[in-house]
């Protein structure tokens, strides 16, 4: 069996040669020694493509030998290819699909429906097929499934929905543009603060859509998610299913006041216009990010993979002029937009003595706690569930396409889960978000096969008493998870070909995230809008003239979004005309 960590042979991208790099390669894509934008990192080349597509001559500079960042697809098992890091699309802005051209560009999505899968573990059931609770898009179908449970909850379910859409609807023109620019209120000139107020009017529209109800929406982002959900439900498998969106990816507890806000965040996006959708990208997420590349490649851009940028070049007039790549060659450019993390950006790669100090302590100080250990498996068949038993001949059912949580019929469970991380010990019951992108995309794993998906937390940074994860602990973490699925599905242990354990140290150490956080830093109320990544810096301008962040890092925040490039595009490109 292939196990992750260290020992794996390095993992190939599962599509050797895509069209961005065949455009490339025709535009006679060699290194040039300036630009008017240099890009660091080439995670989904947003910022890249919408700055070529505005005449700025931009190239990116790649430090893996595969393009995308967190969104990649790698064959790291023969014959199946791994949506290896990001693995849902959902939050990506509709407008960078039609603007980028994607499906021009080669994207093909699966919608999924149903989308939720919770199955029980009820002992004492006798021969009876155990519960599990099914949610999609059919409201009447969702209710008959949560009268299981609650009939008074069914008969709620709708308004919640409701509710939370307006949330989202309000969130909405907040994503897209920057934060209101306090420092242009406090110190600009008279012209820049007139120009800070078109900033207002995203607020000022969240503000109308909210109206008299904001009080509540306000407790839905400041309280607990057990708090609201406890006003809105009473049986616990649909308010642990829905906590789920609350506390994934994040360390924190379902009892941790603003943990609402992540459950929004993960419910406001959407696909082809259906409102909350999650689907499966054709070819796995590193397909998107091919889609994206070859935009910008085919309006001009260059993409140089395997070129890791080692300092930021700024003048003697404190503006940056470029970057110099880690073999010593230096390339010029007016501005340069940073992918990477803030901590990365600012604490390694730009020189110190032009950053406040307050500022590099703020960037130092930032929570980049991350609970997530993510587990990708070869199977040779579909997982058999006690709650949905498969087909004869083993087909896809419809439960097989969705997120399918595990360890989550209770929010106490949840709970559990992340105490055992505060004491510095994996979860003894992990929270299991299980993904079977094979179910609807064929193409991912040999015939009959499939690739599996394992989203689990709650896995510490650093063990208790300072232990590092070495390869022993990460197959006892992966053993433990495994029994888990066991218990729920048997059979499954014995179906596993190879697996790949990426525990939050590997994540940062192979795709740059800080302590592993799929955000860069937390999606908590601290680090939001104006303070993202902190106080006062918070509108993709860096303190340091011509340097810009552009990444999860950034308002506001990360996930598959593309908000933070395509806004920071624009920013820079406004900034470009004024020189």
């Amino acid at each position: 069996m292939a196990a992750s960590g260290r020992g794996l042979r390095k993992a190939v991208a599962a599509s050797p040669f895509p069209a961005w790099r065949r455009a490339h390669t025709e535009a006679g894509g060699g290194l040039k020694p300036e630009y008017d934008a240099v890009v660091i990192g080439a995670g989904k080349v947003v910022k890249a493509a919408y700055l070529q597509r505005l005449g700025v001559n931009t190239a990116v500079f790649e430090r893996r030998h595969v393009i995308g960042g967190a969104a990649v697809t790698e064959e790291i098992i023969p014959g199946f290819k791994f949506s290896r890091a990001s693995y849902l699309l959902s939050l990506l802005r509709p407008q960078i699909y039609t603007d980028l051209e994607l499906k021009k560009h080669g994207l093909r999505l699966h919608l999924r429906n149903p989308y939720s899968f919770t199955p029980m573990l009820e002992e004492g059931a006798g021969s009876k097929v155990p519960r599990s609770l099914l949610l999609g898009t059919d409201m009447a179908e969702n209710q008959k499934q949560i009268a299981q449970f609650s009939r008074k909850d069914a008969q709620v379910f709708p308004r919640y929905e409701e509710f939370m859409h307006r949330l989202a609807l309000a969130i909405d023109p907040l994503l897209d543009a920057a934060p209101v620019d306090m420092a242009a209120f406090q110190r600009g000139s008279l012209l820049q603060r007139m120009r800070s107020f078109s900033t207002l009017k995203p607020l000022l529209k969240a503000g109308r859509i909210l109206g008299a109800q904001l009080p509540r929406y306000y407790e839905v982002l400041t309280a607990p998610i057990t708090k609201v959900l406890d006003q809105w439900f009473e049986s616990e498998p649909l308010k642990a299913t829905l906590a789920t969106d609350a506390v994934i990816g994040a360390m924190t507890s379902p009892h941790t006041p603003g943990s609402g806000y992540v459950l929004l965040h993960h419910v406001m996006g959407g696909l082809e216009g259906m409102q909350g959708a999650w689907g499966y990208v054709q070819g796995g997420m590193g397909a998107l990010s091919d889609a994206i590349a070859s935009s910008a490649t085919t309006h001009g851009a260059s993409i140089f993979t395997e070129k890791t940028v080692a300092k930021v070049q700024v003048n003697s007039e404190g503006c940056v002029q470029g970057v110099v790549l880690e073999d010593g060659t230096e390339v010029r450019s007016k501005v340069v937009l940073s992918n990477t993390s803030p901590q990365i950006t600012f604490l390694k790669l730009t020189p110190q003595e032009w950053l406040p100090e307050e500022f590099l302590e703020r960037i130092s100080q930032l929570d980049t706690r991350s609970p997530v250990t993510k587990i990708n498996v070869a199977v040779d068949r579909l997982p058999s569930f006690l709650a949905a038993p498969n087909a004869p001949r083993g087909q896809p059912l419809p439960h097989h396409q969705c997120s399918i949580h595990l360890n989550c019929e209770d929010t106490l469970l949840l709970h559990q889960a992340f105490e055992d991380a505060m004491d510095g010990l994996p979860s003894h019951r992990p929270i299991i978000e299980l993904c079977i992108p094979s179910s609807l995309d064929p193409t991912l794993a040999p015939s009959g096969c499939h690739v599996v998906s394992l989203f689990t937390q709650y896995t510490p940074y650093t063990l208790a008493g300072g232990k590092a994860w070495d390869e022993q602990e990460r197959d006892a973490y992966a053993d433990r998870v495994f029994d888990c699925i066991e218990v729920y599905a048997p059979g499954f242990k014995d179906s596993v070909v190879g697996r790949d354990i990426l525990t939050p140290p590997d994540l940062e150490r192979i795709f740059g995230l800080p302590g592993g956080n799929i955000f860069h830093c937390a999606m908590s109320l601290d680090q939001l809008y104006f303070a993202r990544p902190v106080p006062l810096h918070s509108g993709y301008r860096c303190p340091l003239q011509g340097l810009y962040l552009c990444g999860s890092g950034a308002h506001p925040g990360g996930g598959v979004m593309g908000a933070a490039g395509r806004n920071a595009a624009h920013v820079a490109f406004r900034d470009l005309k004024s020189m």
